[in-house]
């Protein structure tokens, strides 16, 4: 009997490799508590290497009930003529507040008797749910630009009310003070740093050894939390100069790049103070600031885009030693670098410091051989190395 055999054929189906992003070879520093995992995920969706760090803790301290009840009726009992509203988030926590201790219609048609003005569209946001209208709000978001509008009118025997934004305003009542106004502030929450500081020490270290390539920053609180960590373990100074040069400080609007102004680092933020805006900021700036250098090392082409490192085409591999070895080799092409110099280029965690710093160098030269191929790199003898290149 003949047998019919039948042979199935199966084809392997091949799985398309992704494109690369724009951010593809960039890693980037987040600092936010909130809306985390959506920044986190446009920022991988587009290519990025993420390092989560938190400056702030995700929830903001409440006031206590009898400070905030003992507040908001000291603003009951007197007269409002100008009414300050600076955050979305305090203005609900308040309402709320209100509405649970039976003083919300009280409050509302108090504060509706007043010129009222909002620090930005959140604050608006908040007012408005609440039946409330500002007269006026800076395009600015910025608190600085309401106290400008209102340095040029007389303000003698003018009552303010001021709801702080997480952080003390006593400078702002200050200055509104000596401008003759007569000023309560409402602090309905307060903005802590995180309780977890560990990744925040991380984050400083990496900032500091110029191995990210820029840090995102949604509040101008998270910028002084930073400055505060960093100033605790002695790297403030590398903090400010590493923004200064190297990494980019991301803000997702004025407000928070006003934070940064005080230390002189540069910023860069979107027209629009929204997250998605910020991200795609960084879609044009990263790539603009690290467009890739090109180099003929030893008959190869070597192509550096952020930490990806291409030879002939092919990524190589690269641990953060080595890596730093080649950028600051690529920096003079075919020029020696001394060891001295390099071992200034190490990441702190390649454990460059004290005795066996030259052995530190040497080590991360050969695994930098042993990934981009041992003719690239040179040895001058006594010198230090050079990439393989013609000048």
């Amino acid at each position: 009997m003949t047998q019919l055999v039948t042979q199935v054929q199966t084809q392997t189906e091949e799985v398309p490799v992704p494109e690369p992003g724009p951010l593809t070879g960039f890693t980037v520093g987040v600092t936010a508590a909130r809306k985390v995992d959506e920044q986190v995920a446009l920022l991988e969706r587009r290519g990025a290497a993420v390092v989560v760090a938190p400056a702030l803790s995700a929830t903001p301290r409440q006031v206590a009930d009898d400070e905030l009840r003992a507040a908001t009726e000291q603003v009951l009992d007197s007269r409002v003529d100008l009414f300050l509203a600076t955050t979305g988030i305090g203005m609900k926590a308040w309402f709320d507040a209100a509405e649970q201790w039976g003083l919300l219609d009280r409050l509302v048609e108090h504060l509706g008797g007043a010129e009222i003005l909002a620090r930005g569209p959140k604050s608006v946001g908040a007012l408005r749910r609440r039946g409330l209208r500002e007269l006026w709000a800076p395009d600015s978001e910025r608190f600085d630009d309401v106290l400008a509008h209102l340095r040029g009118r007389d303000l003698t025997g003018t009552h303010i009310v001021v709801q702080e934004h997480g952080q003390s305003l006593s400078m702002v009542a200050h200055a509104l003070r000596r401008l003759g106004a007569g000023v309560t502030s409402v602090s309905v929450y307060r903005v802590e740093p995180a309780h977890d500081p560990t990744p925040m020490f991380g984050l400083i270290d990496r900032v500091a050894d110029r191995s990210l390539h820029a840090v995102t920053f949604t509040s101008a609180p998270a910028v002084g939390s930073l400055m505060e960590a960093a100033a605790s373990v002695g790297r403030r100074d590398d903090v400010i100069a590493a923004f200064q040069a190297d990494v980019l400080a991301t803000c997702v609007g004025p407000v928070t790049a006003a934070a940064f102004e005080l230390w002189g680092v540069p910023t860069v933020e979107p027209d629009r103070s929204r997250l998605a805006a910020m991200v795609k900021l960084l879609e044009t700036e990263l790539p603009l600031r690290h467009e890739g250098v090109v180099l003929d090392v030893a008959g190869h082409a070597l192509r550096l885009l952020g930490d990806t490192v291409l030879v002939d085409g092919t990524e190589a591999a690269l641990t953060p030693a080595p890596l730093a070895i080649l950028h600051a080799l690529a920096e003079r092409p075919g020029a020696v670098v001394s060891r001295r110099e390099l071992l200034s280029a190490l990441p702190r965690s390649a454990g460059a410091t004290g005795e066996g710093s030259d052995h530190a160098v040497d080590m991360a030269v050969a695994r930098l051989r042993a990934a981009v191929g041992t003719r690239l790199v040179q040895t001058v003898y006594k010198r230090g190395y050079r990439l393989a290149v013609d000048r």
